[in-house]
């Protein structure tokens, strides 16, 4: 965990020096990285069936008129 910890850090570190420029190239990268991150964990929990139960309560809401449209 401490290796894990100091690796941060120095990542921490590494961003806080970047120019304004690269900060800003930094966030867009690092905006789509996450987003594919989450898609793909998205995509893991469908697959596994992790969201079933949830869906099923939804649906289970909407059948009985527990909804209101946005």
């Amino acid at each position: 965990m401490m290796k894990e910890t100091n690796k941060l850090k120095e990542i921490e570190k590494a961003i806080s020096q970047l120019s304004p420029q690269d900060l800003t190239e930094f966030r867009r990268w690092f905006a789509e990285f996450d987003a594919e991150a989450w898609d793909q964990q998205f995509e893991t929990d469908v697959t596994t069936g992790k969201l079933d139960g949830l869906a099923e309560k939804a649906l289970k809401h909407l059948r009985e008129g527990n909804c209101t449209d946005l």
